[in-house]
């Protein structure tokens, strides 16, 4: 997951950035909006953790931004503006959640996964494939309680593959996504390849792995029911 941190208070955006990164985010920094509206621009972040009193923009022009560019990340507003009206005035922006500060990190992180289970429709912290359980709390794959010891990428690799299920996803894509680089697409460059060889390898040995579909010329698809 790739998030975009927008806070102007380096202490607390570096607090979060080390929280985010210990838990297997991505993390990108932003300390004023113009910064932040030209990271938004050019990444795909999956969550934009966003200060509305930034120095030199009004975070909520930056959401209405965001959204009218038709980017699809989930925007959590955060910051020490706590009135009903500023609530109000971000969610109708389009806003996922709003966080008033000080707040707990670990808050933080239960409101993200849960607007990962509203975003994909998911009724808990886990996801089933032909047998295999991710738990995305806890970072963990199992086939039949037998755990499987996956490296951090193969994790991410698999639990982004299994949010967007059906849908074929790019080798820039998951590269934006996984290791928060937006790289031209090079072709003759094979290390998403090799990752996804190696997680197949390594659940083959529990169970099938056609639900991993390769779409030749473009990246791959994870297919469930």
């Amino acid at each position: 997951m790739n998030v975009l941190i927008v806070e102007d208070e380096r202490q607390l955006s570096h607090e979060i950035e080390i929280f985010l990164t210990k838990q297997g985010y991505q993390c990108d920094v932003a300390f004023t909006g113009k910064s932040a509206s030209e990271k938004i621009y050019v990444n795909s972040y999956d969550f934009v953790l966003l200060d509305i009193g930034l120095p030199d923009y009004n975070g909520f022009n930056l959401l209405r931004e965001a959204k009218q560019s038709g980017k699809e990340s989930a925007f959590i507003i955060v910051t020490a503006r706590g009135s009903t009206d500023d609530k109000i005035t971000g969610l109708d922006l389009g806003a996922d959640d709003y966080l008033s500060k000080p707040f707990s990190l670990l808050e933080l992180q239960a409101r993200m996964q849960a607007i990962l289970r509203r975003k994909h429709g998911l009724k808990n912290n886990t996801i089933e494939i032909n047998g295999f359980v991710l738990d995305i709390q806890n970072r963990t794959v199992s086939f039949k309680n037998n755990p499987i010891n996956l490296t951090k990428k193969e994790f991410d690799i698999l639990h982004y593959m299994a949010l967007h299920k059906n849908r074929v996803i790019t080798r820039v894509q998951l590269t934006e996504h996984i290791w928060g680089d937006v790289l031209e697409e090079d072709y003759e460059s094979n290390y998403i390849d090799v990752h996804i060889k190696n997680l197949r390898k390594k659940l083959s040995v529990y169970g099938n792995t056609d639900f991993i579909e390769t779409v030749r010329g473009i990246g791959y698809r994870l297919n469930m029911a």
